[in-house]
């Protein structure tokens, strides 16, 4: 048969299947039910529930969704959960009975949550995205995300719902974190790499999944900063902002796309057939597969109020272009009767269906359905995945200040008081969407500082002195006596994305997290936790304020997820290190930089404003944003691209040649950059261009290069930039690429603020 020949192409497979199928098979291909119901593991024994072999019977499932995910939306603990080799397992039971007890022998597509590592038993936690996006390391973070396919491959998962390419606008929403960063082009080139790395040299490969890019698109925009809110831009925003990312990784590849909960200019985008057909399909040509976010078909009808019901949302959910539903509760509800209705064609649906087996087929899913879980066992959180971690954590972690040079620190003299709420608190470093972890797993910042100074223990005091949210100062006793005891305070302090398992504290139909008022929850960041404030929550700065009138010199190491605004800590601390949620290993990794055996080279990819007032704060913002309020100017507290050394970088012999180009020539940037300090290092070096004047208004800069290099003390490089057309261009008339003829200024530097320039001219053509 047709579709079974693996020497034909997939679309023809594809087409032969779907001619083969009947209407219910059809629409069974379109539907995502959450995979952690369709088995059960007791007493070592893994067992399919009968609800999901029913389904396999009456029509079959496409597709599962968080088969192997472990946290408390699912359920799954370490004392219930799956371990890698079950885990591989598990999947195998779900797909031998599909493929044996179904008509047409169709495999399931197995879709798993890795945003920073496989969200399952035992995968590797590696930083968060806005920490990798602090590395500006595009070849390291490829290299993660090959790790990342082969754990998630090995155990059966063959999609992943990542790369989110989201731009922020505002930090105040809860999924910060899980961002690259506020620039499009840099977010670009982090998408780019994402798709490289996960889906690797061929999607039939056992190391290597389907990406998902999400979302699909302006959700970073969000009012207020509240998750799905409205996005309030103009198509040309739309287009240069935050479609760049996503265009430029549908071209390096991407075979799947999620379309975002919001609205743009009063259309939600699961429906926007502008977006998922005419920009997405006809105009990028992607060929892929758009699924929808959980939940994201019911809100058309409860939620944006642009459906009379469920079919009526489903209906226009197909039609604008969604081929499966996570969740598939309103496809496999409605969409059969909506056929029966005449409501729908069989033609729409056959789109869409087509679509999802030619997926299949690219995957080889119908010629090698199974996995090893031997080799599940030995591939999964391997050493050599940690290392990565550690690299990835200590490469992302930003020093934001260094008052006298107080870091490093001495490895061989003097006590260290570590205090504060995340000090030891595993989780709290980890990001949301992580899996429960063993203690021994997970390096805390104390940990860490007790392992740099194993041999003389006595040297490390510690106190935990308050909690995230909690106003409770019972702890600050402890940690005053343990600060007074010590020659240097290191205060670990920031905020938490660790979902509880409490109950109510879950959405119960997306898994994002609820405000909650109990004490016990300290989760003050992540999904469906936005805030009105960047501050510390709870006591912590009052904890601090303490310990510093001790007079002791004080090291404030920030674990979160969004950026914090507090111009006291700024002010009045010696030093201070932004990790953002540095995953497993960061603990290993902060220690690393504060005793030197790591000189930090993360720069910021995002804003931090001195207070909450001045958002958005972002860098790109037009030349007519204003320079200030009543109270003070609208610069940041650190601009983008900012971060310090233990060594100093000089710049000089900024260059272009030629100073004269027609518009579809290049000229090529060159800077001297220069390691004039006695430590080796590594700098960011940054180029930015700015448009003299545009037929439409312009951001005053805009990266548009950059490049990591390493040198040693007295050592310098010849840094080159290409400057063409890609760097030039902007949306113009008609909504169209353009690269206008006139003056464009030309800048290189260690941040957006600090820069060298020169001048480019392009000519009428």
């Amino acid at each position: 048969m047709t579709y079974k020949d693996a020497g034909k192409p997939a679309m023809e497979r594809a087409q032969h299947l779907l001619s083969l199928m009947t209407l219910e098979e059809k629409i069974g291909q379109l539907i995502q039910p959450f995979g952690w119901k369709t088995y059960e593991y007791k007493n070592g024994q893994i067992s399919l529930t009968e609800s999901f072999k029913q389904q396999v019977t009456y029509g079959g499932v496409g597709s599962l969704y968080g088969v192997l995910r472990a946290d408390p939306w699912t359920g799954v603990t370490l004392e219930n959960g799956l371990s890698p080799q079950e885990g591989a397992q598990a999947v195998n039971e779900i797909q031998r009975y599909a493929i044996e007890h179904s008509r047409l022998g169709i495999p399931i597509l197995i879709g798993e949550e890795c945003s920073h590592g496989h969200m399952a038993i035992g995968g590797t936690v590696f930083p968060v995205p806005l920490s990798i996006g602090s590395t500006w390391n595009v070849d390291l973070y490829r290299e993660m995300c090959r790790a990342v396919a082969l754990e998630t491959r090995s155990q059966g998962g063959v999609a992943t719902y990542s790369p989110v390419l989201d731009v922020v606008r505002d930090p105040r929403w809860g999924r910060t974190e899980e961002c690259f960063g506020e620039d499009p082009y840099l977010i670009s080139k982090m998408g780019v790499a994402s798709v490289e790395g996960l889906q690797g040299e061929s999607l039939d490969r056992d190391d290597s999944v389907v990406a998902t890019l999400k979302h699909f698109a302006g959700y970073g925009s969000s009012e207020g900063g509240r998750n799905a809110g409205p996005a309030h831009m103009g198509r040309r925003e739309l287009m240069e902002v935050d479609l760049l990312p996503f265009k430029k990784a549908v071209e390096a590849g991407a075979e799947s796309i999620m379309p975002a909960y919001n609205e743009i200019d009063g259309v939600p985008c699961t429906v926007n057939s502008e977006l998922l057909d005419d920009i997405l399909r006809q105009e990028w040509g992607f060929d892929g597969m758009v699924i929808t976010d959980c939940g994201a078909i019911d809100m058309l009808a409860s939620g944006h109020d642009t459906a009379v019901d469920g079919m009526d949302a489903a209906v226009q959910a197909i039609r604008a272009g969604i081929d499966m539903e996570m969740s598939g509760e309103m496809f496999n509800r409605h969409l059969l009767e909506a056929v029966k209705l005449g409501k729908l064609e069989t033609e729409v649906i056959d789109q869409a269906v087509q679509r999802v087996l030619c997926l299949k087929f690219k995957l080889g899913l119908f010629e090698n359905p199974y996995v090893d879980p031997d080799r599940a066992g030995n591939v999964i959180g391997s050493s050599e995945h940690i290392a990565l971690a550690h690299q990835l954590a200590a490469e992302g972690t930003v020093l934001l200040k260094n008052e006298n040079r107080i870091l490093p620190l001495s490895k061989t003299s003097g006590k260290i008081a570590v205090i504060g709420p995340n000090a030891d608190q595993g989780y709290n470093q980890l990001g949301d969407y992580t899996s429960p972890q063993p203690s021994d797993s997970v390096a805390t910042v104390l940990k860490g500082i007790r392992h740099k100074l194993k041999d003389e223990p006595q040297r490390v005091l510690y106190a935990p002195g308050c909690r995230i949210k909690d106003d409770s100062k019972e702890g600050f006793d402890l940690a005053l006596s343990c600060a007074e005891q010590a020659d240097t305070v290191v205060m670990v302090l920031g905020g938490s994305s660790a979902r509880d398992f409490g109950e109510g504290t879950i959405d119960l139909r997306t898994g994002a997290s609820k405000v909650t008022e109990h004490a016990w929850s300290d989760m003050d960041c992540g999904e469906g936790i936005d805030r009105m404030t960047l501050q510390l929550s709870g006591v912590q700065l009052e904890l601090l304020q303490e310990i510093h009138k001790l007079g002791k010199p004080v090291v404030v190491v920030l674990i979160n997820g969004r950026p914090i605004a507090e111009p006291w800590i700024d002010q009045h601390a010696h030093a201070i290190l932004e990790a953002w949620y540095p995953g497993q290993e960061g603990g290993h990794a902060i220690a690393d930089i504060l005793f030197g055996d790591v000189n930090p080279s993360g720069r910021l990819t995002i804003s931090i404003p001195k207070h909450v007032g001045q958002l958005p704060v972002y860098y790109h913002g037009k030349r007519s944003r204003g320079k200030r309020y009543l109270e003070d100017d609208s610069q940041p507290r650190y601009p983008f691209g900012y971060g310090l050394s233990y060594t100093e970088f000089s710049y000089s012999d900024l260059k272009i040649e030629p100073q004269l180009i027609r518009s579809d020539e290049q000229a090529t940037l060159t800077v001297n950059v220069t390691n004039t300090g006695d430590r080796e290092g590594d700098e960011v070096v940054q180029m930015y261009i700015s448009d003299a004047v545009s037929d439409y208004t312009r951001p005053a800069k805009e990266l548009k290069g950059f490049r990591k290099i390493h040198l040693k003390p007295g050592e310098s490089k010849t840094v080159e930039f290409t400057v063409g057309a890609e760097q030039l261009q902007y949306i113009g008339k008609e909504y169209k690429y353009v690269v206008e003829p006139g003056l464009f200024r030309v800048m290189a530097g260690r941040h957006v603020n600090d820069t060298l320039s020169t001048d480019l001219t392009v000519q009428e053509d």
